[in-house]
């Protein structure tokens, strides 16, 4: 796509804070739980604590990314069959990449999921509701303002090789960094993330919008609440 087309850009002000939030995120509001649970301030269970890490993550992103935020769902608002087919699109061949790749990583005698994925399974079991409302609702937006919104659309504006590529990775630690050091094996299972990331940026590239990632993220965590759930 001509840099001239993508134009859903975070000014540099709200890119820097939304990158700056990443190690809030992952590293001192977890290390703050820690702490407060340790001491015995808050004491709660680790779906509540991880439901709450996400919930301070989003409101703070969506604060500061207020306008980003309502100039791209305006820029939806002309187009909404073609968003839909093109979600809808992206997240059957999303999701038959990445069966591809369980059954690969099966082959090679490994489990066809990541402990990232068994421990959201296990939260969702233990309390369904936390869960989705985690998975679904306030990790796409943390997430996607984060890998797509920031990393993705800095990157794009020079080179939209390193755009994918910087994000795809990022995108794909993201979700098992925390297992690697108890299991560095782990790392194998950043292949499984690699389709929804692709598509996600895909998405967001081809729409304009940062709500469409948005919203294949919210479907793609919605259906893998459904079939927890049902299981």
């Amino acid at each position: 796509m001509d840099d001239r087309i993508f134009t859903s850009r975070m000014s540099r002000a709200q890119t820097v804070l939304t990158l700056l939030w990443l190690p809030v995120h992952c590293l001192l509001l977890p290390v703050l739980y820690a702490f407060l649970f340790v001491r015995g301030l808050l004491v709660v269970d680790e779906v509540t604590a991880n439901l709450l890490i996400y919930a301070v993550s989003a409101l703070v992103l969506t604060l500061a990314l207020r306008r980003f935020f309502r100039r791209d769902f305006d820029a939806l608002c002309d187009r909404p069959l073609s968003l839909i087919f093109l979600v809808l699109g992206a997240y059957f061949f999303s999701r038959f990449c990445e069966n591809l790749i369980g059954l690969l990583l099966s082959a090679f005698s490994l489990t066809g999921t990541s402990d990232n994925n068994e421990a959201v399974i296990e939260m969702a079991k233990t309390s369904i509701g936390p869960t989705a409302a985690m998975s679904v609702f306030l990790a796409p937006i943390v997430e996607e303002s984060i890998f797509r919104g920031a990393i993705f659309g800095s990157l794009r504006r020079r080179s939209r090789f390193w755009a994918y590529a910087v994000s795809i990775f990022s995108f794909c630690l993201y979700h098992v960094w925390q297992h690697v050091f108890l299991d560095p094996q782990q790392l194998l299972y950043m292949l499984l993330y690699v389709p929804a990331s692709f598509f996600l940026a895909w998405v967001y590239e081809r729409t304009d919008s940062i709500w469409s990632s948005i919203f294949l993220h919210m479907l793609t965590n919605g259906v893998a609440m459904l079939v927890v759930n049902a299981s």
